[in-house]
């Protein structure tokens, strides 16, 4: 009876400890999410007093786990203390410093934003708005956050910005909006002439340092001929456009039917710009004015000494053109098809010389051809016919990527016009290639075992001259974990960096060659072809632990809870105590049984 409760004791201790043996090592501490996550900003965040800030940040998982339901928000308890400490000091108080909270308290500064699911190891990008209080001074200043994770508080977290007095206006004197737009720079006045149609864009610059987000450009038209030279055939001029960078210049292209009754001249076209400053901000509005010039019928008062040759002469125009290849690239050969059509109804052209002049830009044609003339020489025109002028030219390699005008001159003869002279231009975008390489590729470490991590890291070069948006890197391989990498816009001339864990869930079969994909989206969400590169990986079965191996996935012994160590070694000194003194009684129990047998053998055969 005795030695079955010394086995039942035997079994339950062994229970325990392995119960104890399978609970892992960091429960039986203090999880603290604050060293395992963090808050970052690429650059510094600035604003103005009065007006809306946007802060975009960085939320990276550095836990070993996936965390579901994160948020981040101002932190609400440090906000309101602060800002109800200096709303009760007086006006010469001196006791506001860079650790006030910065932003107005309204019903929506402390809205969450909800980040969702954050894998280990991975990062999100999100950002936070409110609007600037009017009575700070000038200086940086610390903004505090919460990180929650399923609702509940995880984390304090702080950002700086700077923060700079407004001076109520923008650059143009409006008190309107917080951003200014360039209408026009760096082109040419657009020029169109009766009855053609006007192909011409818009050069519009965002000349701020702030991200202008939902843009709707609207062009004010007006049913006076004197005002506004077009026909009204769209019910809605508006062009939109989801963001315009800080410094971001964009073409906005138009066709427009010059009117019948319009006079000859330059014409001023009001635009209004509607835009937020954040992508939950309220609507502001900017104002700006482009000219255009068209040629028609002179003004009465303008008009020299009738000439009844000024209306004999024919009109030719460009029908449309068209590239070969379709679209140009900044140093590269193309064929420019012009179609040219004389529109005259009943009067013929002849002896007609096309002579094209480029846009310049630092005094350097865009355009050039493949001979020393750009002139074309047609015998002759009647009236309606149409000919195709075709030019080889190339594309200088140093342009920037918008659109550039080619002017084509005319001179030509007609029945009772000699020596009569028209321009007409068109508009040919052209394109910059996107270029990017990448530095060396570390893998850290470069063979693993299924279930074991490596780190990657590496650079990607943006070496072209337009800028990189949403680059994104994927590592796909038969022995690990397919896994994606976000980078971001990288802007010419800089870097992004890659740094990703990959998870190794198979045995290498192979060389061990990983794909490292790399894409990016141009200027209109248009995904690139994958940028392929190589890594060398190799994957190994899991190892089984041998006795006396010491477990890898153990916690090392310097980072274990404090008095854990201590816990440990009573612990083995129990376990092999108890498997000791089991041992003996083993022993003795089968020595007891053995002399009763060999006892009751040998009555048997004294009986005998």
């Amino acid at each position: 009876m005795g030695m079955n409760k010394f086995r039942k004791g035997i079994v339950w201790l062994l229970s325990v400890l392995m119960m104890v043996s399978a609970v892992h090592m960091p429960a039986f501490g203090q999880y603290d999410l604050s060293k395992n996550t963090y808050i970052d900003v690429k650059k510094t965040p600035s604003g103005k007093t009065g007006e809306n800030i946007t802060i975009n940040m960085v939320f990276t998982n550095d836990t070993s786990n996936d965390l579901n339901g994160v948020a981040v928000l101002f932190d609400r308890s440090v906000a309101e203390a602060e800002y109800e400490a200096t709303e009760d000091d007086d006006e010469d108080s001196t006791t506001r410093t860079s650790d006030m909270f910065p932003f107005e308290i309204t019903s929506s500064t402390f809205n969450a934003k909800i980040l969702g699911k954050v894998k280990s190891g991975s990062s999100k990008n999100f950002s936070l708005s409110a609007r600037v209080r009017r009575d700070i001074s000038e200086g940086y200043y610390t903004v505090p956050l919460e990180v929650k994770v399923g609702g509940s508080h995880a984390s304090y977290e702080k950002v700086n910005v700077w923060i700079t007095k407004s001076s109520g206006t923008t650059a143009s004197g409006s008190t309107e909006g917080t951003i200014q737009f360039e209408l026009g720079e760096d082109q040419s006045t657009p020029f169109g002439t009766y009855p053609d149609v006007m192909n011409y864009n818009m050069n519009v610059r965002n000349s701020s340092d702030i991200t202008a987000f939902d843009v709707n450009i609207r062009m004010t038209v007006d049913p006076d001929s004197t005002k506004f030279p077009f026909d009204i055939n769209d019910g809605n001029y508006t062009k939109h456009y989801d963001r315009i960078g800080g410094g971001e210049k964009i073409s906005v292209p138009y066709s427009m039917s010059i009117r019948k009754d319009v006079y000859s001249g330059y014409y001023p076209i009001a635009f209004t710009i509607e835009y937020r400053d954040s992508t939950d901000g309220d609507i502001q509005k900017a104002q700006g004015t482009f000219y255009v010039k068209v040629q028609n019928k002179e003004k009465e008062e303008d008009t020299k000494e009738f000439n009844a040759n000024d209306r004999t002469k024919a009109r030719l125009i460009v029908d449309g053109f068209q590239t070969n290849p379709e679209t140009v690239y900044a140093g590269d050969d193309f064929e420019l098809i012009l179609h040219m059509k004389n529109a005259s109804e009943d009067v013929a052209a002849s002896n007609i010389l096309f002579s094209l002049e480029s846009e310049k830009v630092s005094d350097s044609a865009v355009f050039t051809t493949d001979s020393s003339s750009s002139a074309i020489v047609v015998n002759s025109l009647s009236a309606g016919q149409t000919t195709d002028v075709k030019v080889k030219m190339r594309a200088g390699a140093w342009v920037d990527q918008r659109t550039y005008a080619l002017t084509i001159n005319e001179k030509y003869d007609s029945p009772e016009f000699k020596n009569a002279e028209e321009k007409v231009t068109v508009n040919i975008p052209v394109r910059q290639v996107a270029r990017l390489n990448t530095g060396t590729i570390d893998v850290m470490p470069d063979a693993i075992s299924v279930g074991s991590e490596t780190n990657v890291m590496f650079p990607i070069n943006n070496t072209g001259k337009v800028l990189l948006y949403n680059v994104m890197v994927n590592f796909v391989g038969d022995s690990i974990q397919q896994t994606s990498s976000y980078v971001g816009n990288i802007k010419p001339g800089e870097t992004g960096n890659v740094d990703a864990m990959l998870t190794g869930t198979a045995p290498t079969m192979d060389d061990g060659k990983i794909k490292v994909l790399i894409t990016y989206e141009d200027e209109n969400g248009v995904v690139s072809e994958p940028v392929e590169k190589e890594i060398t990986l190799m994957v190994s079965e899991a190892a089984e632990m041998e006795s006396g191996a010491e477990d890898p996935g153990a916690m090392p012994a310097d980072t274990e809870p404090k008095g854990m160590a201590r816990y440990k070694n009573v612990i083995i000194g129990c376990v092999t105590a108890v498997l000791v003194i089991g041992g003996a009684g083993t022993v003795l129990v089968l020595k007891r049984r053995k002399k009763k047998k060999e006892t009751e053998q040998e009555d048997i055969e004294n009986e005998i």
